[in-house]
């Protein structure tokens, strides 16, 4: 039997589309701010979020505010997923070392691990309050050293979302704003009179968010293409149907264009999925979001065999792929193509989203082919240095050298080299 696709969601040429209007609005917004700065701003976050407050920065008083208002507990559940992320990037962090070694007598080669200056972190808040955005964004760069982190966030319910505001003062933001959308990317990329430019941008948003990002990226730089969330389990009959949707419908009420797809062997786990997804939905109070996306974007993979499971799996490349087989390792030892794994059923997205301490910013969009998620080491550029420290040394190098430059017909490249052969060749 071959694989079989029993739901499928929007044609390829129908998401092309949508991407390519997202493409254009983004364009003309950024062309605005740069060309009249926090005036289009403001113009910007009328128009989308009803937000133009005398002040996008919060003041100090503001963020304690924020923070005073949450209650005991929340505030400890915050330390303590904080504390899980940092714990697990700082040991991240010791992956990377500063190397030097002296490849030849004379011959000092290394590379030096330096932070990005600084940093813009985007939380997403406009439709729900996601503070754990501020943990893998704010702290992780403040782990890797970054000297200034400004965090942004849209307005929730009309003003500044308490929890995230604290989760971004309580991670170690400098500078904190309540704006959204494309105008809160433009300005930490672009700057304004109020908002000094940064180098980096990061952090999870919808399609709008994620296209400003790719076009400003060679600007500034940014961590990944972050854009809507996308999840795949992969299962068998170790588990049943219930399970499945509560796993795919946990990110599909992200939004309703977060694509949720379900490769599995067990017949009786895609010929029950359809109704436990219903079941499930009636439960969830963000239903219509969640049910919307499961319509246009839930997909059902019938296959024979684990290879079959697996070159789906490598094919779609998900941001998020959980693992429920009886063999979760089977897939770990050959999986490639993903943003993060989720291995057995004792685990799910959700913990690694929220509080487990790694990072949920991942790639979408199947850029898991060729970059990993947000960790510490994408705030750290590492820069490589040389030192020669003989005449004996420089003149060995340079005789290479100019041969090599010869081959090429580079002759400045040439008298770089020939001139220390030179001066520093010993004569008897």
């Amino acid at each position: 039997m071959a694989i079989q696709y029993l739901k499928q969601g929007k044609p390829v040429q129908e998401k092309l589309d949508i991407d390519t209007k997202v493409r254009s609005i983004v364009e003309a917004i950024l062309t605005d701010i740069e060309s009249q700065g926090e005036v289009a701003v403001r113009e910007y976050s009328q128009k989308f979020d009803s937000w133009n407050p005398a002040k996008f920065r919060l003041s100090d008083v503001e963020i304690q505010a924020c923070i005073d208002s949450l209650s005991p507990q929340a505030v400890a559940d915050i330390t303590f997923a904080q504390t899980q992320i940092r714990r697990f990037a700082q040991i991240q962090m010791l992956s990377m070392r500063d190397v030097e070694v002296e490849t030849l007598p004379g011959v000092i080669l290394g590379h030096k691990n330096i932070p990005v200056n600084s940093v813009g972190c985007y939380v997403p808040g406009g439709k729900y309050p996601l503070l754990a955005s501020a943990h893998m964004g704010v702290l992780t760069a403040k782990v890797a050293g970054v000297k200034r982190v400004i965090a942004c966030a849209p307005p929730y319910e009309g003003k500044p979302a308490a929890a995230i505001v604290a989760a971004m003062a309580m991670a170690g933001a400098d500078e904190i704003y309540v704006i959204g959308g494309v105008q809160a990317i433009a300005m930490m990329a672009l700057g304004t009179e109020n908002c000094e430019a940064v180098d980096m941008l990061v952090g999870p948003g919808n399609a709008y968010v994620a296209e400003a990002k790719r076009q400003l990226f060679g600007r500034v730089g940014i961590d990944l293409l972050a854009g809507p969330t996308e999840t795949m389990v992969l299962c068998d009959d170790t588990v049943d149907a219930e399970l499945v949707a509560v796993d795919l419908l946990g990110q599909a009420e992200h939004g309703p264009n977060s694509p949720t797809v379900c490769v599995t062997r067990s017949k009786k786990i895609a010929a029950e999925l359809p109704a436990a997804i219903e079941a499930v939905l009636e439960r969830l109070d963000t239903r219509d979001i969640a049910r919307h996306a499961w319509q246009d974007y839930g997909e059902i993979i019938l296959c024979d065999t684990q290879e079959e499971m697996l070159a789906e799996s490598e094919r779609i490349c998900s941001e998020h792929v959980q693992v429920m087989t009886e063999d979760p390792e089977w897939f770990f030892e050959k999986m490639t193509n993903y943003g993060a794994l989720f291995l057995g059923h004792r685990t799910n997205v959700s913990y690694g989203d929220k509080v487990i301490g790694t990072n949920h910013t991942l790639p979408t969009k199947k850029s898991g082919r060729f970059t990993g998620g947000l960790w510490v080491g994408k705030f750290i550029k590492t820069h490589s240095y040389q030192r020669v420290l003989t005449d004996e040394a420089s003149v060995l190098i340079g005789e290479y050298c100019s041969r090599l430059c010869a081959l090429e017909h580079f002759s400045g490249h040439k008298e770089q080299a020939d001139i220390r052969v030179r001066r520093f060749r010993k004569t008897s």
